[in-house]
């Protein structure tokens, strides 16, 4: 199960993000599209220093070396706009896509790749699947790439999700949308570890 932050800042989140990696998290994916280089580094800093190998950058991939972080996300659009930066083998590679066609069509250097919505978007308004995603992944040929489920994933679904096709989930609105983030987060582990 991956935990993607939320874009905005969240009170105590460095404090959060922390929790959860004690209660087992096992890769968490810092998407902060609106943060400087310094605001990340910032962020970066104050989490606890054991947990580096399991963070995934979103933005400013040159703090990757200083905070030894070897795993890299490139948006859908970064990915179009720019092949030649792949780092493949030094890091781990992910990437978003939102249909099967361009999931199939994603070069072998991607470990995995989220696919949404696949569920009416929690965190944010309005996003909304526009076919059946579960129909859609019955076409599915790349079988080298893992395919996360991303959009609206919740402790109510996630038993759905993995039985029809996908390998793993990613959260984000089910955590940071919830009064209490961390017990949310044990209830959808508990069920993830149940497959």
């Amino acid at each position: 199960m991956i935990v993607i932050s939320n874009p905005m800042e969240i009170v105590n989140e460095t404090n959060i993000i922390n929790a959860l990696f004690e209660e087992g998290m096992e890769l968490f994916h810092i998407r902060k599209p609106n943060y400087s280089i310094e605001e990340l580094r910032s962020f970066l800093s104050a989490i606890n220093s054991s947990y580096y190998s399991k963070l995934v950058l979103h933005q400013h991939h040159v703090l990757a070396e200083k905070f030894q972080i070897k795993r890299l996300h490139f948006t859908e659009k970064d990915r179009l706009a720019k092949p030649n930066r792949f780092l493949k083998p030094v890091r781990f590679l992910s990437t978003s896509v939102h249909s099967i066609t361009d999931f199939n069509g994603l070069p072998n250097i991607f470990d995995y790749s989220f696919l949404s919505p696949i569920y009416s978007s929690i965190s944010k308004e309005n996003y909304v699947p526009t076919k059946n995603a579960f129909e859609e992944i019955k076409k599915r040929t790349n079988q080298h790439t893992k395919l996360i489920a991303l959009g609206g994933v919740s402790v109510e679904n996630i038993k759905n999700t993995l039985s029809n096709g996908f390998d793993n989930i990613a959260i984000l609105g089910t955590i940071w949308n919830s009064k209490n983030p961390i017990e949310n987060f044990k209830k959808c582990q508990k069920i993830v570890h149940s497959f």
